[in-house]
């Protein structure tokens, strides 16, 4: 099964040693790792450290081809900010921390678990033995979350979605706004103009 596994690190030096030793392995009998981005979480935006994409086909190459960048995208748009924090305002109400992140979304994961100067590894992941890739961030202090890649991919769709349909209402009320500028701008030119006119009539009349 193809996944998506993202690994969050509290110190940055092993997040970029954890990249560079996928990078010198990323295939061998137990793992094929062709895609993976290290990122960092900065002033509540996400800045790539690294990344790597060997060019090997995924099974469903079509489908996941470019699933880590995707991922990456959306973590850093609208979306991931406005989904940031909500497991957390979800704990404090009547819904228990673990049921919250059962029924997150992979976005939502990733969001809450990197704080401000964490950096994560995400990475498209084929196993033949179940767990080799989360072995090897054990040796560091990691977070590690698991993900079917297609239901990731399913879910980058829809927020995808969700994004453009964000930036079209974005677009949409500035230009509504732009447009009362510009209205109101006319009028008090207008109303300058008309004041104006009728200064010059006063003036006439009275020579």
């Amino acid at each position: 099964m193809d996944k998506i596994i993202s690994a969050v690190f509290k110190v940055e030096s092993e997040g970029y040693q954890a990249m560079t030793e996928l990078k010198k392995n990323p295939e061998n009998d137990a793992y094929t790792v062709p895609q993976a981005v290290l990122i960092k979480k900065e002033n509540n935006g996400i800045v790539t450290l690294d990344s790597y994409d060997t060019g090997l086909e995924t099974a469903d190459d079509t489908l996941l081809g470019g699933l880590v960048g995707g991922v990456v995208g959306i973590l850093g748009g609208p979306i991931g900010m406005l989904l940031g924090g909500s497991i957390g305002l979800l704990t404090g109400g009547a819904i228990d921390a673990d049921d919250a992140f059962d029924n997150a979304s992979m976005i939502e994961m990733v969001t809450n678990m990197v704080m401000d100067g964490e950096v994560a590894l995400i990475a498209l992941a084929q196993e033949t033995e179940a767990g080799t890739v989360r072995n090897l961030f054990s040796k560091y202090d990691v977070s590690v979350i698991e993900n079917d890649a297609k239901e990731v991919a399913e879910e980058i769709e829809l927020a995808a979605k969700a994004q453009k349909e964000l930036e079209r209402e974005a677009r949409a009320k500035l230009r509504e706004s732009k447009k009362e500028e510009l209205k109101k701008g006319a009028e008090e030119v207008r109303a300058k103009l008309t004041e104006g006119v009728e200064s010059l009539k006063e003036n006439f009349k009275k020579k």
